[in-house]
């Protein structure tokens, strides 16, 4: 994991801005996934692990976020004018089809998080892995119309192979490292791949299994927004709001979500982005830069 980037300090690099000269770029990502409810493939993570499957319990919470949560999710980011950029199970497409219409209606962008949500990438040897990137691929195209631009692993569950096997198939930014508050070139074997910061910290998933409630997470969000804006006066930082429907848009929760973007949006500063526009700016400004500074170093 080391090989993957060279360590350098955010504070000495070339100074970073966004489009307008704006300090801060925003991406909203809600993670839109399916869960099995009978795993058709179980490795080394149990996606069940209260129970064995069908876990009665804890399949329909997983279900209750593409029957109501995103439509909520979709009532907040329409006020707001934001445009998500979506962590996506590519058998929503198929299982959830008007879900899946909702959002292309929408322009939102997609990034590939694998098939399931209880597929994951550990263990699976080198070949059976590029497989696995080549279906995502194929079904990203028959069900957008567009190759996958952005990869983050099903569950985080990525391999030592994966950034050079999603660097292979052309894919341009990548999710699985969460080391930065910047985008940061990654060496592949082949081909050219930036990080783009995703949040483990401001990510309602990760706050739910302490307990948290929507206060909570707008808290997390109004906390790291402040840090971050503060640390972007000298130079550029990536801010990433992950959320999940089943979680964020339960009815005790949504408003709060709500308040804390609209916090955030009120500063023009901010440049509200996808993924794949964070990743373009960043290569065709400043990472021919980057590079060549850190070989200067």
């Amino acid at each position: 994991m080391l090989d993957r980037f060279a360590y350098a300090s955010i504070e000495g690099r070339p100074v970073l801005r966004w489009p307008g000269g704006r300090r801060l770029a925003l991406w909203v990502v809600p993670n839109v996934e399916h869960y099995e409810y009978e795993p058709s493939a179980v490795g080394p993570r149990d996606p069940w692990p209260r129970c064995a499957p069908p876990d009665a319990l804890n399949y329909p919470r997983k279900e209750y976020g593409n029957r109501v949560g995103l439509a909520r999710l979709f009532d907040v980011t329409d006020r707001l004018g934001i445009r998500c950029t979506v962590s996506l199970s590519l058998a929503v497409p198929v299982m959830f089809p008007d879900a899946f219409a909702q959002m292309r209606a929408r322009q939102w962008e997609f990034m590939c998080h694998g098939l399931y949500n209880t597929h994951y990438l550990w263990s699976l040897p080198e070949d059976a892995e590029r497989a696995f990137v080549a279906d995502c691929q194929r079904r990203m195209v028959e069900a957008a119309g567009a190759p996958i631009r952005g990869w983050f692993s099903p569950a985080c569950s990525h391999t030592p192979n994966t950034a050079d096997l999603v660097a292979e198939a052309g894919i341009e930014y990548y999710c699985d490292l969460y080391h930065d508050d910047q985008p940061f070139p990654v060496r592949t074997r082949t081909g050219s791949l930036v990080t783009i910061p995703y949040a483990m910290g401001v990510n309602d998933a990760v706050l739910h299994v302490s307990g948290a409630d929507g206060d909570a997470f707008a808290d997390v969000i109004g906390d790291a927004f402040e840090t971050l804006h503060a640390d972007s006066r000298r130079s550029g930082r990536v801010m990433c709001i992950a959320c999940h429907p089943y979680i964020t848009g339960q009815a005790h929760r949504i408003r709060s979500f709500e308040r804390a973007l609209r916090e955030v949006l009120a500063h023009d500063d901010v440049w509200c982005a996808t993924g794949a526009e964070i990743a373009q700016w960043y290569r065709e400004r400043h990472l021919a830069e980057v590079q060549a500074w850190l070989e200067a170093r």
